[in-house]
């Protein structure tokens, strides 16, 4: 993969400087400077994965023009198959805590263990990480600060975040949680199934057609909920797996104008929900790795949001057709909430009684108390994160810029509230306050 190196600029422009410096140790009796992370390679045993099966067979694409989806929530023996390979193989291990220096590259992490996952796994997965990429190069701007390879994660630079009012496509930031799978808009279909009154599946033509949904346009800020996590991991080292720690900083927002319909319709098509149906669940075709398990990306969200007309599908993104990075050819927009709900490469929606207990939400995206710590975590104690509280960030002058001024500095930046609420003001200290 060929892979760019800005280092000055991405120090510069997130004030890390002394992300040159390594973390010293100092828990012994000597100080000992850490070197920078370097993973080890995968033992492959391919006598292991032989006795499970052939995984250009377990794991096929099953679907004509849907390339690099493997549909695991319908197949359990495939995820039990899946797990039985990642559990026979020897993988490096994650640090505990995420030490050493930041790296100054770009790509700076390059998601060595889901690369691995992938391969190791193998069938429909083995090229997924090549292809994502790949799409990443064609479908984004050169200027991208890459802050994980794969699956990716990606932000535009401090200049460009508040350049224009809507965020251009190949800026707009991007938080995957899997690989980037190419369906062909021919062979696309979903399903609407579980507490409906009628079950059916839809094409993007079915959807399109006016005379049977009307068009429904929305200018939409979403925000990543790691926004500004670089600014957590220089005061504390997370986990060392490199996915939920990518180094975001304050360009994970961005706003779009989307083009689609309501999901709200979609139900009323299908006869409406039944008795006891309360939240929707959402199916993304990536794969997702949790714990040596495979799986798709599911969330869900409360009928009430349907209801409000705040969920829409999207084929459109700023006048154009929807990137294949951002989810091509159909994806959920969630208005207020949070982007990890905003599913991408929508295949399935499902009415059901209670909110999904799908990792990713019942095992992530969770605030928990300040008292709260890794040895005392239950996840049953989280709260759910659906709407963000108010934040901001300033992007000019960048962090420890020297400023030449008269008595007043000009400065730019964002303000966001979510839910669709406004922030009544923002305020500005040059001493602190």
């Amino acid at each position: 993969m060929k892979t760019t190196n800005r280092p000055d600029e991405w120090k510069i422009e997130q004030g890390l400087a002394g992300a040159e410096l390594p973390v010293l140790d100092m828990t012994g009796p000597q100080t000992k400077a850490l070197p920078p992370q370097i993973f080890g390679e995968l033992t492959k045993d391919a006598a292991a994965i032989k006795g499970v099966g052939d995984p250009d067979r377990l794991f096929a694409e099953e679907r004509q023009g849907w390339t690099g989806f493997v549909e695991w929530e319908n197949y359990p023996e495939k995820k039990a198959a899946a797990h039985k390979i990642l559990t026979s193989q020897t993988f490096p291990p994650n640090p505990e805590f995420q030490l050493g220096p930041i790296p100054a590259s770009n790509p700076v992490l390059p998601g060595t263990h889901w690369k691995m996952w992938h391969k190791a796994v193998g069938g429909a997965l083995s090229r997924i990480p090549d292809d994502s990429w790949d799409i990443v190069l064609k479908e984004k701007h050169a200027d991208m600060l890459h802050l994980l390879q794969f699956p990716y994660n990606g932000e535009p630079p401090k200049r460009l975040v508040t350049d224009k009012e809507i965020t251009p496509n190949p800026l707009h930031f991007v938080r995957n949680h899997g690989g980037i799978p190419i369906i062909d808009k021919e062979h696309y279909s979903f399903v609407m199934d579980g507490l409906v009154a009628n079950p059916r599946s839809f094409t993007l033509d079915d959807l399109m057609d006016e005379s049977k949904f009307p068009r429904m346009e929305k200018t939409v800020t979403m925000q990543c909920s790691g926004t500004r996590r670089i600014e957590q991991i220089l005061k504390y080292p997370g986990q060392g797996d490199e996915v939920p720690q990518a180094p975001w900083a304050e360009g994970a927002i961005g706003t779009a104008k989307y083009s689609g319909i309501s999901l709200k319709k979609v139900i009323k098509a299908c006869g409406g929900l039944i008795e006891g149906a309360k939240h929707l669940e959402f199916y993304g075709a990536d794969t997702y790795f949790k714990d040596d398990k495979t799986m798709n990306y599911l969330v869900s969200v409360p009928w009430s949001k349907v209801r409000a007309n705040e969920v829409m599908l999207a084929w459109e993104m700023n006048g154009d057709v929807l990137p294949r990075i951002h989810g091509y050819p159909l994806r959920i927009i969630v208005f207020g909430y949070i982007g990890a709900r905003s599913v991408k490469w929508l295949y399935r929606i499902k009415a059901i009684k209670s909110p999904t207990r799908a990792p990713v939400q019942s095992q992530e995206y969770l605030y928990f108390p300040q008292q709260v710590g890794k040895h005392n975590l239950k996840m049953t104690d989280g709260i759910q994160i659906q709407e963000m509280p108010v934040s901001s960030a300033i992007m000019s002058p960048w962090t420890k810029q020297v400023v030449i001024h008269n008595g007043k500095i000009r400065c730019k930046g964002w303000a966001y509230s979510g839910g669709g609420r406004w922030p009544e003001r923002v305020e500005l200290s040059a001493d602190g306050g």
